[in-house]
């Protein structure tokens, strides 16, 4: 504790004979000022607005007039300007419990910092009739009619066993060359046209299709597997005031989960207790926005001290909606006021927990209402842009095709104009029968004039056919196909780490494989590594950069002798791990307090994970910010290394002295900590 020191020096010189008059002038003013000043007249604006919406302000010196433990100073300017601004800074004192020792129970101070009930009423009000009501370890009644709450299953399949069919064929008839094949198909049926084996040419247009259908059901079955394993994990469930294994598609509303490290939440939960006194979680969210650094989540302090199975209350939540970054909700204990809950409170399907040993929390959306789902999609039908193209091009040809067999449509028309008289007996036009005894005025199958430059078209239709090729698609499937196969058995995009080979998801757009037509950045780590790298400090005004041909910092031993080593090597300055380890005066401490603040002031969490030999461990940090974890790992190469962090305290290895620091914080409502060791 550091010695109280007065405000100000405890004599003041004597002020000159204007200024006193000045000052007796001022008091003889203050002694005509009331006690208490009228309240400020409102606004227009506050006086027209709704009931339900005006919030009536006051003056400060009104609400303090109306406080009965609050008082103002009287005759502040009284006396020397020393005493006036003792006697005011003393006139106001903060009471936490009634009163304190030494401090006047009249006096008192209105706070500037909110409580969580105020907050809570601060956030947008939920209706009965816009917001679900999760009733905590009471399933049956959460999910009784007519609530209408999905169970936990997901299902990300296109296609069933009776749409396969026609919503494959609909989507594969999207393409214009597949339209124009049928429509020669539909030529070729016509008897009029004379076509001697019209189902011959039903065969490249079904195998086409039969080859796509059979790829997209591989695909959608693919889907319908990993759909499959996903609902048939199993998640801790409280039952019965034990926690036993369930089903994720078994999980309901209300339920309480336990969920331990390296786990993936099942569902959307709000976390009720963790491993961690304080309530602190921590969570990686890439699978929802990509991130790998670790988020912090709270559980709230009225929720931590109760088992789980004596946990009874009502969440009082909005409905579900796609906003990944927001939550509002209310959690109602039996207390005497509702304990508000937001975004730091909920741990969303899909995360996984890090860094924490079990964190327990009650199922609020399930399934298809989890926010991950709303915000999919489904599979979506992709299109490579040379498909996109290709159909461009199909019209065009299509166009030409068209005028081409109208050109020879209208000048058959005008032939047959000219020769009206002569079809009689001019060969292949010729109307009468002359071969039937029978019927002496019979003729052949002449449907008039019109429909024989109509039929003289379609026949067009036919003979130019090859303008648009069937065999060109049949090709682009079979070489996707086998492009796919040799992306897949690629040795070279095998990955070791995983075990696992190169997946082609969407056989539709292989050629589009490494293709960049357009790049959005909102900053510069989007087209960069985004890793940030420690180069050079200063320190007292001395430049430490000569890190050329210098070693890759220090390891760590454990107290079990097993050697840290930190993932990522940082190039030191032989000059600065000297001046470090064994300097001396003012230029030496202030280096050593730089790199002490560079390990313990920041949101970086230690993680040891096994390393490649034997009796050897690699120290990851992981944080929320890039920036962070460079400077923390430049620290621990200079030989302050941070090995343990908690919510209460941290350790740094000092040059393989452990230091502990303790963690002095303050938790607001909604979960965010101010913290200084």
């Amino acid at each position: 504790m550091r010695p109280e020191r007065p405000l100000l020096p405890p004599s003041t010189p004597p002020l000159p004979p204007s200024q006193q008059a000045d000052e007796a002038a001022g008091e003889a003013a203050m002694d005509d000022v009331p006690t208490r000043l009228p309240d400020p007249v409102p606004s227009s604006i506050l006086r027209h607005s709704p009931a339900n919406s005006v919030r009536r302000t006051r003056s400060l010196r009104s609400l303090l007039a109306d406080s009965p433990s609050v008082t103002f100073a009287a005759n502040l300017r009284s006396g020397s300007k020393a005493e006036s601004i003792a006697s005011s800074l003393e006139s106001f004192h903060f009471q936490r419990d009634g009163s304190k020792s030494g401090t006047p129970a009249g006096l008192g101070r209105v706070s500037t910092r909110r409580s969580a009930s105020e907050r809570a009423g601060s956030q947008r009000d939920l209706r009965d009739e816009d917001a679900r009501f999760v009733y905590i370890n009471d399933a049956d009644r959460t999910n009784a009619p007519p609530a209408g709450i999905p169970d936990n299953s997901i299902h990300t399949t296109k296609y069933s066993v009776l749409t396969f069919l026609p919503r494959n064929l609909y989507e594969q008839f999207h393409r214009v060359a597949y339209l124009y094949f049928l429509v020669l198909v539909a030529l070729n049926m016509v008897p009029q046209l004379g076509v001697l084996t019209p189902a011959v040419s039903v065969l490249p247009l079904a195998f086409v299709l039969g080859v796509t259908a059979v790829k997209d059901a591989y695909e959608d079955w693919r889907r319908h597997r990993s759909d499959k394993n996903e609902n048939n994990r199993t998640a801790s469930v409280l039952v019965g005031g034990v926690f036993q294994p369930k089903r994720w598609k078994e999980v309901q509303v209300g339920e309480v989960l336990r969920v331990v490290a390296n786990e993936t939440l099942p569902c959307d939960m709000v976390l009720l207790s963790t491993s961690d006194p304080t309530g602190v979680a921590y969570v990686q969210t890439i699978n929802l926005d990509g991130e790998s650094n670790l988020k912090t989540r709270y559980a709230k302090q009225e929720t931590m001290p109760t088992p789980p199975e004596a946990l009874a209350g009502v969440i009082k939540c909005e409905r579900p909606n796609r906003n990944i970054y927001g939550f509002l909700a209310t959690v109602d204990l039996d207390g005497p006021r509702a304990v508000s809950l937001g975004p730091s409170n909920i741990m969303l399907r899909g995360c996984e927990l890090k860094n924490t040993a079990w964190v327990v929390g009650v199922a609020v959306y399930t399934g298809r209402d989890t926010k991950v789902m709303l915000n999919s999609s489904g599979a979506p039908s992709k299109r490579s842009r040379l498909e996109t193209h290709m159909n461009r091009e199909t019209l065009m040809l299509a166009v030409v095709l068209f005028v081409l067999c109208f050109v020879v449509a209208l000048l058959a028309g005008i032939w047959l104009g000219d020769h009206g008289d002569d079809l009689a007996v001019i060969p292949f036009f010729r109307k009468r029968d002359f071969s039937s005894r029978d019927d002496p005025d019979g003729t052949y199958n002449w449907y008039g004039m019109g429909a024989e430059v109509v039929f003289t078209f379609m026949k067009s239709v036919i003979q130019f056919q090859v303008i648009i090729p069937i065999a060109l698609y049949i090709s682009m499937e079979l070489v996707r196909v086998g492009q796919a196969f040799f992306m897949v058995q690629d040795r070279h995009m095998f990955d070791e780490k995983r075990e696992a080979k190169f997946q082609c998801r969407a056989l539709n757009i292989n050629e589009d494989l490494g293709q960049i037509k357009y790049v959005f950045s909102d900053k510069t780590g989007t087209l960069t590594e985004n890793r940030m790298e420690f180069r050079c400090a200063s320190v007292r005004g001395a430049d430490f950069s000569d890190t050329d041909g210098a070693g890759d910092g220090h390891s760590v031993t454990d107290e079990d002798g097993v050697v840290l080593r930190p993932k990522t090597a940082v190039r030191t300055d032989p000059r600065l791990v000297a001046l470090l380890r064994d300097g001396a005066g003012a230029r030496a401490d202030r280096a050593r307090d730089f790199f002490l603040a560079l390990a313990t002031c920041n949101t970086i969490v230690p993680i040891a994970a096994d390393g490649a030999a034997a009796g050897e461990r690699v120290l990851e940090y992981q944080g929320e910010s890039p920036d962070e974890q460079a400077l923390v790992y430049a620290a621990a190469a200079y030989g302050y290394a941070l090995v343990e962090r908690t919510s209460g305290h941290i350790i740094v290895d000092v040059f393989g002295a452990r230091q502990s620091a303790r963690m002095i914080g303050r938790r607001d409502a909604m979960g965010s900590i101010a913290k200084r060791a």
